[in-house]
């Protein structure tokens, strides 16, 4: 039976689930496999001596990058605030570039991603990380191809992740990889986890993270929809209140916000939408009245198409059953 060896960095500041769960997730296959050991995880520090986690919980590492290491199968770098602190210290990057070379595999959960993009192992590939990094992570390596609603990406050698618990989905992937789909299901079901989530990160995250500045052409515009949501809008009607032509309307409106005001209004609805799916009982066809859409049925493939789950599901997956009421 084949042993893998994976190498998972710790650094200060790091997220302490992003090695738990793979490390808990990899342990579960030898308990799958009548104790066999099938992975052999060793955790490498960036620093000597103990090194303290988000959480405050401390890690003391197998080796550091400092040390003769094993020739890793595999090499997961985790999430965490302290990531800003070494994704860009040379003797890491230098680390990174060595097992790259050498490694089948090399992975980084949630914002890890960025010592990956300081040791050059990103450049023109397609990746992944937390919602909420990927304003930061664009503009700091722009040469790579940023996929904000996956919950993880492969390109070639290179694995990434959205937050935190992604890192146990990668680690299903890797299972499957090593030693099939049925042992990843086997795992998955004991972490009672989905082999494969459904939908993507847009599911958690606001769809309208950027209005338009304050003082810019669009902002009235954009209040003007939010405050109208349920009403019919059209980019000819919206021109007309604001005395501009609707291609000129376009494009100062997607110079400003990042997508055109139709698109923008979609996003705007399925947020409201989730909203009263999250907070009430509501039936779905008055949420969608609420909401601007012109029909359940409507409402049903805007979510599809944008969060890749239906409306039922999410309301499912998210309701507050302390909060929730029947407005």
């Amino acid at each position: 039976m084949k042993q893998i060896k994976i190498g998972m960095v710790v650094f200060p500041g790091f997220q302490l689930l992003d090695i738990a769960g793979p490390r808990d997730a990899f342990a579960e296959v030898a308990v799958l496999s009548d104790g066999a050991q099938q992975y052999e995880m060793l955790t490498v520090g960036t620093t000597r001596g103990s090194v303290m986690s988000s959480s405050g919980l401390t890690v003391m590492p197998d080796r550091t990058i400092f040390d003769q290491c094993p020739d890793f199968d595999t090499v997961i770098v985790p999430g965490g605030l302290g990531i800003f602190q070494v994704y860009d210290d040379p003797a890491l990057s230098n680390w990174l570039r060595t097992y790259h070379k050498q490694s089948r595999r090399v992975a980084a959960i949630c914002n890890g991603v960025f010592a990956l993009g300081a040791a050059g192992l990103i450049d023109r590939r397609t990746v992944t990380t937390h919602w909420m990094d990927v304003p930061r992570l664009s503009e700091m390596f722009p040469r790579t191809k940023i996929e904000p609603d996956f919950i993880y990406a492969k390109d070639e050698k290179i694995y990434t992740t959205a937050g935190v618990t992604a890192g146990i989905d990668l680690s299903l992937v890797f299972i499957e990889e090593d030693f099939g789909k049925g042992r990843a299901l086997e795992v998955a079901k004991y972490l009672v986890v989905y082999l494969r989530r459904a939908g993507g990160q847009s599911q958690f995250s606001p769809l309208l993270e950027s209005l338009a500045a304050p003082e810019s052409q669009s902002a009235a515009i954009q209040q003007h929809l939010l405050d109208n949501i349920d009403l019919p809008h059209s980019v000819a009607s919206l021109a007309e209140r604001v005395n501009m032509s609707p291609r000129n309307l376009t494009r100062i409106f997607t110079r400003d916000c990042g997508v055109g005001p139709m698109a923008f209004l979609v996003n705007a609805r399925i947020d409201a939408a989730r909203h009263y799916l999250e907070t009430t009982n509501a039936p779905m066809r008055e949420i969608a009245r609420r909401c601007g859409f012109e029909s359940v049925d409507s409402m049903r493939r805007a979510f599809h198409k944008r969060l890749q789950i239906l409306p039922v599901e999410y309301r499912d997956r998210f309701l507050s059953r302390n909060s929730a009421d029947t407005a």
